[in-house]
């Protein structure tokens, strides 16, 4: 089944509210939802929740300790280890994504007075997303984004079914109106890693992800997604586009 309501509707919201992309983005993935499609195939629908648990059941005696010791360092730096945001999961719902802190407090208004003094890096981050030289991030959040320790955590968000180990990177909900029709993305649970996370990474642009999304539902597979996984590894060994 294709979807033929959900980008109209989209434009629609985003056109009655250009300069309100909150609100416009709530209630376009709220009327979107109805419209996604489901993962293709048996893998897709059955097989490919079952290995997420069975594979986070594997990992957790290995990961929970790294996450705690984590957690001590960065209680010790600079207080809560911990924070959650707010992202866009399958069919446009919400969820709160758990992640060890790698940022400042007030990070948001550290941001914003850096992005105004540096024009460059305003257009830098309206490009990616992304800042390479982040004036936000501490020392210990550093080398837990470098290792991508930072996302252990959303193991935890897989386990509870708001994510997948493998799929799109978490989208936040003002992200979506740079992200164009985003049918690929609403038809799978957001992943920890994926076809995106390993073919570019945080080198890319914004827009590329919809592209590789839209790759990634059309060839979702079991021996796909283990070949992701692998290329994962590999990734996080080499900070690739760290």
């Amino acid at each position: 089944m294709e979807i033929t309501a959900g980008p109209p509707v989209l434009a629609r919201q985003m056109d009655r509210a250009p300069n309100a992309a909150g609100a416009a983005v709530l209630q376009a993935s709220r009327e979107l939802a109805s419209f996604c499609l489901r993962p293709k195939g048996l893998y897709g629908r059955y097989g490919k929740p079952v290995l997420d648990k069975l594979l986070i059941l594997a990992v957790l005696p290995i990961a929970l300790p790294i996450i705690a010791l984590c957690a001590l360092a960065l209680w010790i730096e600079s207080g809560q280890p911990f924070y959650t945001q707010q992202r866009l999961g399958r069919s446009g719902k919400r969820f709160s994504i758990l992640k060890l802190r790698t940022m400042v407090r007030d990070a948001d208004a550290v941001l914003e007075s850096y992005l105004a003094a540096n024009p460059a890096m305003r257009a830098e981050w309206d490009e990616m997303q992304k800042l390479k030289n982040d004036p936000r991030i501490t020392r210990v959040g550093n080398f837990l984004r470098v290792t991508s320790i930072d996302e252990l955590p959303q193991i935890w968000n897989v386990l509870i079914g708001d994510m997948s180990l493998i799929g799109p990177r978490p989208m936040m909900p003002e992200q979506l109106e740079m992200y164009g029709d985003p049918k690929s993305y609403f038809a799978l649970r957001p992943g920890i890693t994926g076809l995106w996370q390993v073919s570019a990474r945080n080198n890319s642009r914004f827009t590329y992800r919809n592209e590789v999304d839209g790759a990634y539902r059309r060839n979702l597979s079991l021996p796909m997604d283990l070949t992701i996984l692998i290329k994962t590894v590999g990734v996080v060994l080499r900070r690739t586009g760290c």
